[in-house]
């Protein structure tokens, strides 16, 4: 094979600014003192004359935990919204271990088997020069605080020869059907612990199609560290019945059972006569989402009270039998950094059967990151898979066009997305492709996509039910299409908030959600009209939405309401 040349060309966004100067106060002390004083409405309005602020905003400063319409994401991201990231002291270099950046010798093996060696150390970053390392396996992340860094991605690139169908096998669904899962599961660089990475795997080699949550196909055999009292949404503490096996720093995961009469679906779609009227019982893949599960770090236990890293997404309340549990170990302290992946340019595949050409896929991990990333030519681009508490920053998805260029699903909480890019296709879309956005799924919480290029794509957000996310400082050319099983229930639950959303081609579908998401906030939109996929709510009745400074973009401030939940 001739040495492949790859020209790879990314514009660089604009550095963020840093709010650690003035640090962020964590716990709840430092949220109840702004909202006693008022601070952050006074802050959104400082040096931005000529905006106007909405009053969504006001509202939100005086209680931010229990706001009716906007999600409390403050503390979304990696270690709880940090915003530098470790990378371990330690350094291997891959080609030490056999990588070869000349285009045609296959450094997969080397690549994996540096990673192996700094897991084994405890940690390590392993470093890629610049160059072309051609790729004839997947890129596998395993252990903790194992960093995987490039020399950034306009210099490095792994062109990857192969599809994930052909180096694992064809991957079907728990559900039947034809469909393949590599349509929304799995990356040629996957982050995932080891053990259950190879577990995964051997499953879709016998055909026994896994879960990929938190708890694995085995969702009834995991221990029960304490039964929990009840408590409202926002809270940072609760109370537990037997605090002995809880430490801080400890990572449990909450873990709701919805009663016979659905009043958890329900709570999580804002409660009321709609979601009250709304038939559940055929909702089939969405009740297999449930028990809910959201992983959280504790960070401190005196007797019998727990505060965690972030505050309740959802009620606690007994009939719904809370409990903190054992999990999947997590996968903590790892990122991969500063490069490109390439695949071997193909046709897009029709719609639900991709071979498996995807990015980047983070599964089960927790405060784990991904920096200075593009992905080309690849069948589906970042993917977010029962993972939570990480951070994807300057990002960017390209070349011949994409099934998910982002993909959110089976329970992924409190992950930020910010910076990122997906750019227009180079060649027209084949017959019977699909093309979705920044997609959310799967009772979805607490995730944020900020300043973002969207020149294709829409807010698809997959059925499934997710809640309480947002989207801010977004320009899009809304020109994607939603997707969504019907026995996956409602678009959207409650608290979902989109947030100053320049939409260039002015289509309103699943952008200014006022008539679609129950309890939810649309703020600082311009002027869009209906066309193309239109949506009719999935709960009757009042939805109790809400819809501020329509017609205009960049006006609103705060003009991001992630950055200025930080400010908090």
């Amino acid at each position: 094979m001739n040495t492949v040349h790859v020209s790879v060309r990314r514009r660089r966004v604009a550095a963020v600014r840093d709010f650690s100067r003035r640090g962020v106060l964590g716990g709840a002390i430092a949220v109840a003192a702004t909202a006693v004083t008022g601070t952050g409405a006074a802050a959104a309005g400082r040096g931005q004359s000529g905006g106007r602020v909405p009053d969504l905003w006001h509202e939100f400063v005086r209680d931010p935990q229990h706001h009716p319409q906007i999600p409390y994401v403050g503390r979304a991201g990696y270690r709880a919204g940090r915003r530098t990231f470790d990378r371990p002291g330690r350094v291997l270099r891959a080609e030490d271990f056999g990588a070869v950046a000349d285009g045609t010798t296959d450094s997969a093996p080397a690549i994996n088997r540096a990673l192996a060696a700094a897991g084994a150390a405890g940690g390590a970053t392993v470093l890629l020069g610049a160059g072309t390392y051609r790729i004839d396996d997947l890129i596998h992340v395993g252990h903790d605080d194992v960093v995987l860094k490039g020399a950034g991605s306009t210099s490095t690139t792994l062109y990857a020869t192969r599809h994930l169908t052909e180096l694992i096998g064809a991957y079907g669904s728990r559900y039947g059907g034809t469909k393949s899962s590599w349509s929304w599961a799995g990356g040629l660089i996957w982050l995932c612990p080891e053990a259950r990475f190879r577990g995964l795997t051997d499953a879709i080699r016998a055909k026994n199609w896994p879960f990929e949550g938190w708890t694995g196909n085995a969702r009834d055999e995991w221990e029960t560290l304490t039964t929990v009292a009840a408590a409202p949404r926002g809270s940072w503490t609760i109370t537990v019945a037997d605090p002995s096996a809880l430490g801080a720093g400890d990572l449990v995961l909450l873990r709701l059972a919805d009663d016979a009469g659905h009043t958890l679906l329900e709570h999580m779609a804002g409660g009321g006569p709609g979601p009250e009227a709304y038939t559940w019982d055929d909702k089939t893949k969405l009740t297999s989402y449930v028990p809910y599960e959201w992983p959280v770090r504790i960070t401190s236990v005196r007797g019998d009270r727990v505060t965690l890293e972030r505050p309740l997404p959802l009620d606690v309340r007994p009939e719904w039998d809370p409990r903190l549990t054992t999990h999947v170990r997590a996968l903590t302290g790892a990122g991969v950094e500063g490069l490109t992946l390439e695949a071997v340019e193909t046709p897009q595949a029709p719609h639900l059967l991709d071979k498996g050409y995807n990015g980047v896929a983070l599964q089960c991990t927790y405060d784990c990151f991904v920096d200075d990333v593009t992905v080309h030519n690849v069948d589906n681009g970042f993917g977010l898979v029962a993972a939570s508490a990480s951070t994807l920053r300057r990002t960017a998805v390209g070349g011949r066009g994409e099934h998910h260029p982002y993909f959110c699903r089976e329970g992924s909480h409190d992950n930020l997305v910010e910076d990122f890019t997906i750019r227009q296709r180079t060649v027209p879309a084949p017959a019977g492709t699909q093309l979705h956005g920044i997609n959310v799924e799967g009772l979805s919480s607490h995730n944020v996509w900020s300043r973002g290029r969207m020149e294709m794509g829409t807010f698809d957000s997959h059925r499934g039910m997710p809640f309480g996310n947002v989207r801010t400082d977004i320009t899009v050319n809304n020109n994607g299409a939603h997707g969504g099983d019907a026995s996956a229930g409602p678009l959207f639950g409650a608290r979902f908030a989109h947030w100053n959303i320049r939409v260039t081609n002015e289509r309103a579908g699943l952008m200014k959600i006022d008539g679609l998401a129950p309890w939810s906030a649309t703020v600082g939109i311009n002027t869009v009209r209906e066309f193309g996929q239109t949506d009719v709510p999935d709960f009757a009745g009042d939805l109790h939405t809400r819809l501020e400074l329509y017609g205009t973009a960049d006006v609103v401030r705060p003009r991001n309401l992630y950055d200025a939940q930080r400010e908090l």
